[in-house]
Order: structure tokens, then C-alpha cells, then sequence
């Protein structure tokens, strides 16, 4: 089970485990309604290196990005991925971009969902490894909430 941390405390468990020879795999998002694309991606995401950081925006954070969300707040939301088996920590950045997080921990590996190009990920300019995972059709969260929507 993994961890809520600020980004100060997480830094310094992060530091510890770079010592000791982890491989740090970095991703951010909303995470607002968990569904089977964010654990299929979140589990390959895993596979990348030896600990899975999450940068979870905030409640004010999706709302500037996503009008009329997050339907969770960040504290369900930062629990829910904390009990994935495959996370290892997670930490909510106020932020539009998570880019500052990224400075901070300056993880291994960077990854986003295969609906972004590697070139338009934020933080892969200062992340020796970036990747984008396979987007999987017709899971994502507006879609489901728009099917919720349409049988109402």
C-alpha cells in the first residue's frame, strides 16, 4: 500500500531510495473516477522501475483544467491510489502542470498516457526518460461520465 506524502517528505524518501540504486518512475493526472485504463496504464507505468510516484492534481488544480470536476476530492482520490498494489506514493501538486513536482523529485523515468506525444509531456526536458503508454479507447473519465449522464 502506498503513501500520502508532501512533497518535502517525499523528496527526501526518494533521495534515499535513488541511493540505494531505485529506479524512480514519475506520472501525474487527475484520477478523478478510477477505471480500468488507469490501472492497466498505472501497472505498466510500474514496470518501468522500482517505485511508482503519482503527482495528484488538486481539487482547484482539475477545476482550472476541467470545469464542473472533480466530481472526488483529492483526499478520496490520493487514498484510492494509494491502495493500489502497484503505487508507491502519492503527492497533490496546486499547479496547471506538474512540472515544479517534477524539479523537486527529479524522478528516472516520466510517464504519461498514449494520448500525449512524448515532445508534449511536461517535465521531459528535464527527465532522462520519458514514455507514452497505450491510451485505451472508451474508458476515459469524461466518457464515462457522459454515459452516466446519457442514462439518467
Amino acid at each position: 500500500m502506498g503513501q500520502i506524502l508532501d512533497w518535502d517528505n517525499l523528496k527526501t524518501v526518494i533521495d534515499g531510495l535513488k541511493t540505494d540504486g531505485k529506479k524512480i518512475v514519475f506520472t501525474n493526472g487527475c484520477f478523478d473516477i478510477i477505471h480500468i485504463g488507469h490501472v492497466r496504464y498505472l501497472r505498466e507505468a510500474k514496470k518501468l522501475g522500482d517505485v511508482l510516484v503519482i503527482g495528484l492534481n488538486s481539487d482547484s488544480s482539475v477545476n482550472r483544467l476541467k470545469p464542473k470536476r472533480p466530481i472526488n476530492p483529492e483526499s478520496h482520490r490520493a487514498e484510492v491510489l494509494s491502495s493500489l498494489e502497484m503505487v508507491d506514493y502519492v503527492t497533490i501538486f496546486n499547479e496547471d502542470t506538474p512540472y515544479e513536482l517534477i524539479k523537486h523529485l527529479m524522478p528516472d523515468v516520466l510517464v504519461k498516457g498514449g494520448d500525449w506525444k512524448k515532445e508534449d509531456i511536461v517535465g521531459s526536458d528535464i527527465v532522462p526518460e520519458t514514455h507514452s503508454l497505450p491510451y485505451i479507447s472508451g474508458v476515459s473519465t469524461t466518457e464515462i461520465i457522459n454515459r452516466i449522464k446519457s442514462n439518467t
